[in-house]
């Protein structure tokens, strides 16, 4: 996999994993149909976890969810560690 297409597929995947933690919070604030907490899970295992955790913190969403609090940052050192070994 040719290194610009991996930096694409990060930044892509992390920002559209922080909009989809926004788009759930103004769906939670609405009282609206939400995005399955399932769909944000996948989305942070396949390297949006950086996305997750910054969009967490921008909308303060998920934030009293433990499994959110500390699996998202430890996704996030897990995807970190992958990339250091991969470029390694």
């Amino acid at each position: 996999m040719p290194n610009g297409f991996l930096l694409l597929y990060i930044i892509g995947i992390n920002i559209a994993e922080w909009v989809l933690m926004g788009i759930d919070k103004r769906r939670a604030v609405n009282h609206q149909w939400r995005i399955s907490e399932k769909t944000l899970w996948i989305g942070a295992l396949i390297g949006g976890a950086a996305g997750g955790v910054a969009g967490m913190y921008t909308f303060r969403h998920k934030t009293r969810h433990f499994k959110f609090r500390l699996g998202m940052p430890v996704l996030f050192i897990i995807h970190l560690y992958l990339i250091v070994q991969w470029k390694g």
